[in-house]
């Protein structure tokens, strides 16, 4: 065959002969070099091909034989701990409920690593005195560690077994249980294998801490059996004489709670202006595409939102947005009213649907809050409420402010009538129109009203205001309205604060007159501009508030309608278990083997109170952050983790997002905010320990004089009876006693010409230091006060430095300055400046924003013998100004402690 090489060689007369081999057969060996070269090249091209088949074939069985091995991982389960067990009433005597709280701990060699568990089918059955019985709520929390070349998988689950049975003794409570399900490993180097496991348990009793148990693990396309008991088949009956023999008497057995896919599926109905979800329990219809909830038909009512209102003003998101240049706590009011809807999820058990509104810059500057806001609505089989929750975004976008965000539901105001936000806050409620004139009568501060000629004479007298049912975030889990005619309850359940702003003791609105029962998110109450979200011009900013869930039930008529209350806080708690939720289909909302827990054991050292450290009991501590310490009370725009230490100073903070955090808290009795030195870095599948921490208030030297408790509350001082003109019946002889309105008048009242003087000696703070330093009304101006501290010191230390220790639980508007023993105008030693915003005493808060202070006292400004401190707030425009303080003490000069 020609080659090209020979066609170029070749003459272009076609009748010339090719040239002939050299004589004696040799060939010419000019050319010998470049075919050496040649056949290097293709002997290596060779040797390479057969390298790789060769490495590729070992590959394959090492492939294999990791494989065949990770079919049968090692599994044992160690020990299933039972933490709680108790029976509990519920709506009659007879029906009751067993409560349980188990841990599972399983453990796997690393050689074949346990990475979690598959939660889609995960099943738990169980049995009591062989009668089947349903578990209802179940929470999994899937955390892996490895260490010491085991895997260690925790699996706890909280569940609620209805049980009838008219006497039960705390011997006889034996469950047996069955959890099943996939357990995911590492398959060698292939990816995640699932197989099959079930962990049987019987015996589990209150009586031991420890259930027996076994387990097994299925191959690959096993199923484990199922442990449904049959039902024994009929006996046989004889022939009756009808006219003789009674009929049969059934044998009492409580009917079986039925399973969830039992209930009629979740249903979505898609029309031209509307959005259709049910579940059998209640129907919701959401605008389309605007995303506020026009109705939700319960319990036979075709809606129990307020159609009084317009549509969009029943159920709906919206925020309060700043531009620039906004002063104060302003901004503009935005209903969000999106654009684009769309259906995220839909199965028979779970609907998920989307409304959600774009931002243009080119077209809705300075029209509407530079930002994205998604809605969410789920409704799940068998699940008697909806959940919701927002996606709010921003890309570099326009600088703004949001003073406000929250979710509101507005009911019918003729049924709902009966608000509860805590065992001790809940009452019959005033109704819209006699908030209004004449029936209603507006009083210095605009949201309170006096009830002159209310609809319900009974509550003819008393003083409505929205404020007066504020909570702090931590207590916010649960509270709503009962419409007490058609015996039903509508909640909303809140199984996390990490989203709102400003830490766990934030104060947020709850549910009011409306009757309206409010979702906040973001807001300026009780801390004022400081707690705004302030965006800069191209900074980003993504943040999921909730989700929260809205819980609908009904109880027969004719029963105490106080069981709604009783099985609201129920569903509260498993909610709370179920945290965070595992159905959400935001790839932004992380599931619980997406976060770790960070743990720990917290310590105070006071070095003039004690010689050793002791333990943190009950203190606050948490993930906020990084910034200084007590940043995390002014944090707005981030998510924070808090938990309380037991009474040994241990710590668990749960389910913490990934990011980089400063570990903060504080302890109650103490002066001012911990925070760890390291932050602590969260990662995916990484549980932190943080050992040891001890936190060394702050402090010089010993105490001099002291004056109420450090808590960072006003609650320990005076707080007077209210004029009675203006009570609210409900806080009368009541713990909260200082959410009554207008206590700042009872000041001037108790002092009208001369200022409070308080002896450290002689003097009670119980009774003698009224709960706040408030403005005084002279003619028709409001004027700053001096409070005055007496003491005695036996000697002084003429060049020593003592400390005056000031921490304030609240400051509106207010500028302090201390003085010692030279009354204004002499120069002060210490002056604050404006501080503070938070208007808590306007507002029936017997705390804002913590301020400590601490204060250099010069020797030479002290006297050996009697002394007097002046505390003067000098600012005077209205009678909400003033301090709420919470502790103050002077120390000596610095020591050393014996």
């Amino acid at each position: 065959m020609e080659t090209k090489e020979t066609a170029r060689l070749r003459p272009n007369s076609g009748s010339q002969e090719l040239p002939r081999p050299p004589a004696h057969g040799k060939y010419d060996l000019s050319n010998k070099g470049r075919q050496r070269q040649g056949n290097i090249i293709k002997f290596g091209c060779i040797g390479i091909i057969v390298a790789l088949v060769l490495v590729f074939g070992i590959y394959s069985v090492v492939l294999l034989v990791s494989f065949k091995k990770a079919e049968a991982p090692h599994f044992q389960v160690k020990a299933v701990q039972v933490s709680k067990f108790n029976v509990a009433n519920i709506f009659t005597d007879e029906q009751k409920v067993l409560s349980t709280d188990m841990v599972f701990n399983m453990e796997s060699d690393n050689k074949n690593r346990m990475i979690g568990v598959e939660l889609g089918n995960m099943v738990m059955e169980s049995n009591w005195n062989e009668v089947e019985a349903h578990l209802g709520e179940t929470h999994v929390e899937n955390v892996v560690q490895k260490s010491n070349g085991v895997s260690t998988l925790k699996v706890s689950t909280h569940g609620e077994v209805e049980i009838s049975k008219k006497s039960l003794k705390q011997e006889d409570m034996k469950l047996e249980l069955v959890l099943s399900g996939d357990l995911k490993f590492f398959s060698g180097p292939f990816k995640t294998k699932a197989y099959p496991f079930m962990v049987t348990c019987t015996d589990i009793s209150p009586l031991s801490a420890n259930a027996p148990c076994s387990s097994k693990l299925y191959a690959l396309g096993e199923s484990p059996p199922s442990t449904r008991k049959a039902k024994a088949p009929p006996a046989p009956q004889a022939p009756r004489d009808k006219s003789t023999s009674k009929p049969p008497v059934a044998e009492e057995q409580p009917p079986p709670s039925p399973p969830k896919d039992s209930f009629p599926p979740v249903k979505l109905v898609i029309q031209d202006k509307s959005v259709i979800l049910s579940n059998g329990f209640l129907a919701v219809t959401i605008a389309k595409p605007a995303g506020y909830v026009t109705g939700i038909q319960h319990n036979g009512i075709d809606n129990i939102l307020d159609t009084v209102n317009p549509e969009d003003d029943r159920g709906y998101w919206d925020v309060v947005w700043a531009p620039p240049g906004t002063k104060g706590t302003k901004g503009n009011f935005q209903r969000i009213v999106a654009k684009d809807f769309r259906v995220i999820l839909e199965k028979p058990d779970q609907i998920e649907v989307s409304f959600k509104l774009k931002y243009d810059p080119t077209v809705d500057a300075k029209k509407a809050a530079p930002m994205e806001i998604d809605q969410r609505y789920i409704m799940l089989q068998g699940v008697s409420g909806i959940y919701a929750y927002g996606i709010f975004e921003r890309a570099a976008w326009a600088q703004f402010g949001m003073p406000n965000a929250r979710l509101a539901f507005k009911l019918q105001r003729q049924k709902y009538k009966y608000m509860v936000i805590a065992d001790n806050r809940q009452r019959e409620m005033p109704v819209p129109e006699d908030r209004m004139k004449p029936r209603g009568q507006e009083l210095e501060y605009p949201e309170a009203v006096l009830l002159v000629d209310p609809i319900d004479a009974t509550l003819k007298g008393e003083v409505d205001d929205k404020y007066q049912y504020s909570m702090e975030s931590q207590d916010i889990k649960v509270h709503g309205w009962i419409c007490k005619d058609e015996s039903l309850g509508f909640w909303q359940i809140t199984p996390s604060f990490e989203f709102r702003s400003g830490g766990p003791n934030k104060q947020f609105l709850t549910s009011h007159v409306g009757p309206s029962t409010l979702a906040m998110f973001v807001s300026a109450h009780y801390s004022g501009e400081e707690l705004i979200p302030k965006f800069q011009e191209g900074e980003p900013w993504n943040h999921i508030y909730g989700p929260i869930f809205m819980y609908l039930n009904n109880v027969t008529k004719g029963q105490d309608f106080h069981l709604l209350w009783d099985d609201a806080k129920r569903r509260m708690l498993s909610e709370v278990k179920s945290w965070p939720y595992s159905f959400p289909a935001s790839e932004s909302f992380p599931k619980a083997n997406e976060r770790v827990n960070v743990t720990g054991r917290f310590f105070v050292f006071d070095k003039h109170v004690t010689n050793e450290k002791v333990p943190a009991n009950g203190s606050f501590i948490g993930l906020g952050p990084q910034g200084e310490a007590g940043s995390w009370q002014r944090d707005c725009k981030t998510y924070q983790f808090w938990t309380r230490t037991d009474e040994e100073g241990y710590f668990n903070i749960t389910f913490v997002r990934v990011g980089d955090y400063d570990l903060h808290g504080w302890v109650n009795g103490y002066i001012g905010d911990f925070k760890h030195k390291q932050p602590v870095k969260i990662t995916v599948g990484h549980n932190v320990d943080l050992g040891e921490l001890v936190f060394e208030p702050p402090r010089d030297g010993p105490t001099l004089w002291e004056i109420g408790i450090p808590d960072r509350l006003a609650r320990e001082f005076y707080i007077p009876d209210p004029n009675p003109k203006y009570v609210n019946k409900l806080y009368v002889n009541h713990p909260d006693r200082f959410r009554q309105y207008g206590l700042w008048e009872r000041y001037g009242e108790l002092y009208p010409k001369d200022d409070l003087v308080y002896d450290v000696k002689t003097s009670d703070y119980k009774k003698d230091w009224f709960f706040a330093q408030v403005t005084r009304k002279i003619g028709e101006r409001y004027n700053g006060t001096t409070w005055q501290v007496k003491f005695n010191l036996d000697d002084v230390v003429s060049d020593g430095v003592y400390k005056l220790r000031l921490a304030l639980a609240s400051a509106t508007n207010s500028d302090l300055e201390v003085r010692f023993n030279e009354p204004k105008p002499s120069p002060a030693i210490f002056t604050s400046g404006r501080i503070g915003n938070d208007n808590s005493i306007a507002r029936h808060g017997i705390h804002g924003l913590y301020w400590l202070f601490n204060i250099d006292v010069k020797g030479s400004n002290l006297r050996k013998g009697n002394n007097t401190m002046f505390l003067t707030q000098t600012k005077g425009v209205s009678p909400f100004q003033g301090i709420m303080y919470d502790y103050i003490r002077l120390e000596a000069p610095a020591t050393s402690p014996k």
